[in-house]
């Protein structure tokens, strides 16, 4: 027999002949994929590393890493088994490293769709300011690339000439399938069971799971549909004497929708369970500030990484202002919806919650979908002038497919909107508003044309150092502010001076034209500064005082400015609110028509609910988290880190009331996201012109019943009140992704 023949047809020395040294074509991918998971979830800020999530991803990463294992040793050449099993390592750890960059970097993991739709722009767009990500995190990626170098050294034993028999293979794939299938019977079964099937995304799937298994998921649920909840919205019982009454009985923001008949004549069962579900709903209620603000012109924007703990009345008299009179929201958040920027512009402008839609963030997917109640198609069917304008790369996260979409003529940089090009970065809020504001203000005081302007600022994005062109321009003025601050504090409230010379600059020709009295202004982040917190330094603490992490409820907590010159008295507003809340809010002061029970926020200005109670239209703000899903209501707070509930003073709130509201935030998660994939506004509202897309993922799996999910082992709630909740409060070279 030859050497070539022997080589394919030697019996596996595991199995007869002499003892192998080391089994490495066993045990390589094994101990490569728990290394690459280990070593992710120890660098990981947000993660905590033991505990019971970490038996899952063993489970899990042993699984995956036999699987591999077999695949390899299915190969009859060495060679071509070496191949393979450097390429699936070396792309593997490439995604590991991947994965840490977007996670140390954005505050969160991402699909490989998204991944992969995004890497364009990101090398186009922001191809040298790569090193600036990449360098400080070359420790993890060196400890990352090990398993390749270890798979080049150790090739003759990871793919030894002596290739497997049958019945090793079959202990591989035996092995394989009992480490993965108990890794799934725990994870359906146990406290992380939302996590792993209908309320699954990145984040959650790499912190309970691992990077494998949110890999697997991803593709699994592409195919063939995410698990839907199997949970029942619960009635509104009316409450007990807690409850906040009306002193006025309002009508309800809500339209003729047949949702009966919506159900009965549904295309597929998806859709006639949302329809079952909406119609489930209570609308919120009509109010004393309902068409207030009707007729009046509206600017809105969202706000790069902005943050109110810089606000002063001498440093930033116009954001003073702006933030003192009109609404005054004491309890606002921007939670940290996993999509960067594009999700919180996405709360700010749809009132409806970011979600994922087979691996792309849930803007994208409503790009060719009906979008009735976006306040530019809302206004814009009234007469108005609607533009969007964005002082970056105009079709970054593709904002030129959605925007229109949501009823603007949209300009961003390279695309109609005139910015200086002298190759600093980021560009001004104030030239843009500068170079924008005339045609508006001009139609309106010449004939009486109403506008909605809507602008998304860049001036405020990191990273914070004085190579950051608005950070240099204002730096003078931030350092005589915070003379014994870090620098990169110095320079976060440097490049945000920009944003109070634009205000101060929208506020000064407002009243010159004499119309401040008939125009709304309202302003939101898109999420907190998190690139103060990139580093082992969170200067984001710093900034504010306050100790804490992405983990805590806290860290979201920010400023909603919603101000009109003709209002005399500030309004004080302490429900909990959030970004998703500014659409209903705004539809109702301006007196729009539009059906509460299809948008995931409220309006914050409905006091008819119960403060004790889980069911109505009452305050609720979702907060994810590392820990899982986080919230604040008029009852208390949830901290998912610690699974503890904390009530507000005054408030006592039933055994069940937290395991209620975590059904009710899966709910809300869930058909949020399916709203979106089934373009079900086009079904509800049919619009003259415009067919529901089809589906973009496959139909839901069947439902999937509440046993062991995470609001089940929810401790009981400390319901004396004693507590208060805590109190707190990209372009040419040089610029960092959005």
């Amino acid at each position: 027999m030859t050497e070539k023949e022997n080589e394919h047809t030697a019996p596996s020395r595991l199995f007869g002949g002499g003892a192998h040294p080391a089994p490495l074509h066993w045990l390589f991918f094994p101990a490569a994929v728990l290394y690459h998971e280990l070593l992710l979830r120890a660098f990981d800020a947000q993660s905590v590393f033991f505990d019971g999530a970490l038996a899952l991803i063993l489970l899990f990463a042993v699984g995956t890493g036999l699987f591999w294992s077999l695949i390899v040793n299915l190969l009859r050449r060495p060679r071509a088994a070496f191949i393979v099993s450097v390429t699936v390592t070396a792309l593997w750890s490439v995604l590991v490293c991947v994965e840490y960059c977007c996670r140390s970097y954005f505050k969160s993991y991402f699909f490989l769709r998204f991944i992969g739709n995004m890497s364009e722009n990101v090398v186009t767009g922001f191809g040298s300011a790569i090193p600036e990500v990449v360098l400080p995190r070359l420790p993890f990626i060196l400890l990352a690339m090990l398993p390749v170098a270890g798979c080049v050294l150790l090739r003759r034993r990871i793919a030894p000439p002596e290739r497997m028999g049958w019945k090793p293979l079959l202990v591989l794939l035996a092995l394989s399938l009992a480490f993965g299938g108990t890794g799934s019977v725990l994870a359906h079964g146990g406290m992380y069971k939302t996590s792993y099937t209908y309320g699954f995304n990145a984040d959650a799937g790499v912190t309970h799971f691992g990077l494998n298994t949110t890999v697997r998921l991803e593709m699994t649920y592409a195919l063939f549909g995410q698990p839907a909840p199997d949970i029942q919205v619960p009635e509104d019982d009316g409450g007990d004497d807690t409850a906040v009454t009306a002193p006025v009985v309002y009508g309800k923001n809500a339209m003729d929708i047949d949702f009966d008949a919506l159900a009965e004549n549904a295309s597929s069962s998806a859709v006639a369970n949302m329809s079952r579900y909406f119609g489930s709903l209570t609308p919120s209620s009509q109010n004393e500030y309902t068409g207030m603000f009707k007729g009046k012109n509206l600017i809105l924007f969202t706000a790069e990484a902005f943050s109110p703990w810089f606000i002063s009345e001498e440093l930033t008299p116009a954001l003073y202002r702006l933030t003192h009179e009109g609404f005054v929201c004491s309890n606002f958040y921007q939670p940290g919806w996993g999509q960067s920027t594009t999700g919180g512009e996405f709360a700010v402008m749809t009132g409806l919650i970011p979600t994922w839609v087979n691996g792309n963030v849930s803007f994208y997917a409503t790009a060719r979908n009906s979008m009735p109640f976006a306040l530019g198609n809302q206004l814009r069917a009234l007469g108005y002038t609607t533009a969007a304008y964005h002082d970056n790369i105009y079709n970054y996260y593709n904002r030129d497919k959605t925007h229109p979409n949501l009823g603007y003529d949209y300009q961003g940089q390279g695309s109609g909107l005139k910015l200086t090009e002298d190759g600093s970065w980021p560009y001004s809020d104030l030239e843009m508003i500068q170079n924008t504001i005339d045609p508006y203000i001009d139609a309106y005081v010449k004939d009486g044309t109403p506008f909605h302007t809507y602008y998304m600022t860049v001036s405020g994005h990191g990273g914070y150092g004085w190579g950051h062109a608005m950070a240099a321009k204002n730096r003078q003025k931030a350092q005589a502010a915070y003379p014994n601050a870090s620098a990169q504090v110095q320079a976060y409230v440097a490049a945000n001076l920009e944003l109070e010379s634009a205000l101060a600059y929208l506020l000064e020709e407002l009243e010159t034209a004499g119309i401040a009295d008939d125009t709304v202004i309202c302003l939101a982040a898109d999420h907190y500064p998190y690139l103060l917190s990139d580093t082992d330094t969170d200067y984001y603490n710093e900034l504010r005082g306050v100790t804490d992490s992405e983990r805590d409820t806290s860290r979201y907590r920010n400023a909603l400015i919603l101000w009109c010159g003709s209002m005399d008295e500030p309004v004080q507003v302490d429900e909990p609110c959030s970004a998703v809340d500014i659409v209903p809010t705004l539809s109702n002061l301006f007196g729009l028509t539009y059906d509460s029970r299809l948008l995931s926020g409220r309006d914050i200005l409905d006091k008819s609910y119960n403060a004790s109670s889980a069911a109505g239209s009452i305050p609720l703000v979702i907060l994810p988290t590392a820990g899982g899903n986080s919230w604040a209501t008029a009852a208390g707070i949830y901290e998912a880190s610690t699974r503890t509930f904390t009530a507000n003073p005054g408030i006592t709130v039933g055994e069940e009331y937290v395991s209620a509201i975590n059904d009710r935030v899966s709910l809300q998660y869930h058909y949020a996201q399916l709203l979106v994939t089934y373009d079900y506004y086009a079904i509800a509202l049919p619009q003259e012109g415009h067919t529901p897309n089809a589906p973009q993922l496959a139909p839901p799996a069947p439902a999937e019943p509440e046993n062991g999910e995470e609001g089940a082992e929810t401790p009981a709630p400390d319901v004396t009140g004693d507590t208060a909740p805590e109190d707190g409060y990209v372009p040419p070279d040089e610029i960092q992704p959005e």
